[in-house]
């Protein structure tokens, strides 16, 4: 049976709560009846102002009238063809008034310059509400919320960046996957040191950051990004897991020592440097001991007997180089010797040989 495939899901924060612009794209992203109006209107080099209504909008609308009639794409298009301001419903799901003159307080600051814009940015700053211009000139489609204005491009744009930005993050998952093998070596020989342990984190991040890039790309291409979703899905796979296993085999207090790293700019992140002396605090490269949870974790073993042999044995070589009466005293449990070691064995004999463990 073939099996369905989704984009990937990215909520939405409720309706109630101030929106952020992956909010708002997800809202006007293609496919939506909203998106599918925006574009005939700009297809047919009309211009619109279109404004989500919000408590105390009405005091700065004058003339027009009230339509108060279901929303649909058709009727959109239509009443656009009219001068003035569109107001719908909080919900988006009613046309409520239609050929109306927002005057915003001229005292609110605007960087744009034609009259439709200067109004469209002075009345989302006011009223903290969605509003929505469209060029007639230059066929351009702005939404503005609050402080922020954004400029929705063509499908095809969009996609195109996303393509781009999708192979930057294939290139930066391989390189990942290579250190993060070549870290699994150093750590059963005991041979790691910070900058290795940094040069893993750094990649991880840089992953991550342009993963949030990516989401907005999806969003913008709507039901279009349900291939590059189901790509994005596989490029991140584990990411997470590794990054926690990472900071907690290596740092005591890994929560703090992942909040670091979501504070760092891009500039900062991209020197390994950087990451040496802040999260180590350290100015030249040192040997480090790995906890042994991430390695260890992929075989059959509770987590408390990691720890057990960890403190026993101390580090990672000497786990591996262990004979089987030497476990068994340890762990108290010939059947999970049983279980471990041929575990253990196919482990060494994989990182050995640069594959997957």
């Amino acid at each position: 049976m073939e099996q369905k495939i989704s984009p990937i899901k990215i909520e939405s924060k409720p309706s109630s709560s101030k929106m952020e612009l992956l909010d708002i794209l997800k809202l006007l992203a293609p496919g939506t009846s909203l998106r599918n109006a925006l574009n005939d209107i700009r297809m047919a080099k009309l211009g619109a102002l279109i404004v989500i209504d919000k408590k105390g909008l009405s005091e700065m609308c004058y003339g027009g009238f009230n339509v108060d009639c279901k929303f649909t794409p058709q009727r959109l298009i239509e009443l656009s063809k009219m001068d003035g301001g569109i107001i719908l419903s909080s919900n988006m799901k009613r046309i409520l008034r239609v050929n109306t003159l927002l005057v915003p307080n001229i005292s609110v600051k605007t960087n744009e310059t034609g009259t439709r814009h200067q109004a469209a940015e002075r009345t989302a700053k006011q009223m903290e509400t969605l509003v929505i211009a469209i060029s007639e000139r230059r066929h351009k489609i702005t939404i503005y919320y609050g402080n922020l204005n954004y400029e929705l491009e063509h499908e095809s744009s969009v996609r195109r960046k996303a393509m781009d930005t999708l192979q930057t993050l294939e290139k930066q998952r391989e390189m990942f996957d290579d250190s993060i093998a070549h870290l699994n070596i150093l750590e059963i020989n005991n041979l790691v040191t910070i900058s290795d342990v940094c040069g893993v984190l750094q990649r991880i991040e840089i992953i991550q950051r342009i993963y949030e890039q990516m989401k907005k790309y999806l969003i913008e291409l709507g039901n279009e990004g349900v291939i590059v979703s189901m790509r994005l899905r596989e490029l991140i796979k584990n990411l997470n897991w590794e990054k926690e296993m990472v900071l907690k085999d290596y740092f005591k207090d890994y929560v703090r020592i992942n909040n670091l790293l979501k504070t760092m700019n891009f500039n900062f992140l991209i020197e390994t440097s950087n990451l040496s002396r802040t999260l180590f605090g350290e100015l030249h490269d040192k040997m480090v001991v790995s906890k042994g949870r991430r390695i260890l974790s992929k075989a059959n073993i509770l987590e408390k007997d990691i720890i057990i042999l960890m403190r026993r044995y101390k580090t990672l070589d000497n786990i591996f180089g262990a004979d089987k009466e030497s476990l068994v005293t340890i762990i108290k449990n010939q059947n999970v010797v049983d279980v471990l070691m041929p575990d253990l064995k196919n482990i060494e004999e994989r990182i050995r040989a640069g594959k997957k463990v």
